[in-house]
């Protein structure tokens, strides 16, 4: 796990540090969109080969280039940010590495767990900063609650559960991609809630897990659950279906984004020898006097801030490019959470449990 690092200030007068955006998909047009005001950097240029991207960055005013190299070559990025399909992680990533430019690569990593490495050892022979963008990480509610944690508010953590469902509109997969292995709730959605439970419980250790197509029968799963077993011996819990009628799920509890209507709900329960809490209300359940099931339990409630995650996200990619700050998610702090989440997806075939080897960089 990351240790936890206080943000540092800007400095009080400084350039905006210009930084690459590799892939203008939805993805890389949010982060755009953030850049285009954002204090401390400003996306200097755009590399996409699709001439819808082109008229886009000619409409807001951005260079555009048809590939990561033209784009890095020639406007010398003090940082970039990849966001193109999975596939393509890996070689946009090694183009960065291979310029001296730090670069923070959206989740996943990289689409396996072989080519993820191939950017970490990368990135350590040359001595250059990668970042995995698990936004999540940069909201105060799961600052706070890592906070919560890490002081022993739980006391020993011993188990977990994580809800991800929701209801996806039929429209949504008129993309052929999402109706294949790969573009199902597991890797788009569930591997953010496996990152979250690492950020606050460690490592992952194995992983026993069942998937099913039923609802849809499309090749990709429409409903997962697994069980994970961390290296301090707690036990998790994950569920995750797009198919239903329900809220439990962290985009509509946590109020990261407009476009999803809030819901006063948890979908997150961590549970310790001294204490529970939830998320993202943060709730503390301990008991104020004598312990035990038939005693009574308080609950207390923390309320952080509110802040968007994906414009704290950039602020931290200028203060690690800058060697102000270290990764809050490494480029192997998101492999291993690849790792975990491909997991699922190999247990859920095979029917075996899944013992996660070692990654060695």
């Amino acid at each position: 796990m990351d240790t936890q690092h206080t943000p540092s200030a800007s400095p009080a007068s400084h350039a905006r540090l210009p930084v690459a955006l590799i892939g203008g998909g939805q993805i890389g047009r949010m982060h755009a969109l953030r850049g285009a005001t954002h204090p401390d950097v400003r996306f200097c240029g755009v590399a996409d080969p699709s001439p819808a991207t082109r008229e886009w960055a000619a409409a807001h005013n951005l260079s555009w280039f048809a590939d990561a190299a033209s784009l890095l070559d020639a406007t010398k990025p003090g940082a970039a940010l990849v966001a193109t399909p999975n596939a393509l992680h890996r070689d946009a990533a090694l183009a960065c590495i291979a310029r001296g430019v730090p670069v923070l690569v959206e989740k996943p990593i990289a689409d396996t767990v072989e080519a993820g490495l191939d950017i970490v050892r990368a990135a350590a022979r040359a001595g250059v900063p990668v970042l995995t963008g698990h936004h999540r990480r940069h909201n105060p509610i799961a600052r706070e609650a890592q906070r919560l944690v890490q002081a022993g508010v739980l006391g020993r953590p011993v188990a977990a559960s994580a809800l991800a469902t929701w209801l996806k509109p039929e429209p949504y997969f008129d993309a052929a991609w999402r109706r294949e292995k790969g573009g199902g709730p597991v890797l788009i959605n569930l591997i953010h809630d496996v990152d979250l439970l690492r950020f606050l419980l460690g490592d992952v250790v194995s992983v026993q897990a069942q998937a099913s197509h039923a609802v849809r029968g499309f090749a990709v799963e429409d409903t997962a659950a697994a069980v994970m077993r961390f290296a301090n011996g707690a036990l998790a819990t994950l569920l995750t279906t797009d198919t239903a009628a329900a809220p439990w799920n962290w985009d509509l509890a946590a109020g990261e984004a407009g476009h999803y209507p809030r819901q006063d709900i948890d979908a997150h329960h961590l549970m310790g020898t001294e204490g529970s809490l939830t998320l993202p209300r943060l709730e503390v359940w301990r008991y104020p006097g004598a312990r035990g099931w038939h005693e009574p339990l308080s609950v207390s409630r923390a309320v952080p801030h509110t802040g968007d995650p994906y414009t704290e996200q950039l602020r931290h990619l200028r203060a690690v490019a800058e060697g102000r700050e270290v990764p809050r998610c490494s480029g192997l702090d998101g492999l291993r959470t690849l790792q975990a989440t491909l997991a699922v997806l190999e247990s859920a075939k095979t029917g075996a449990p899944v013992a996660l080897a070692p990654l060695e960089v």
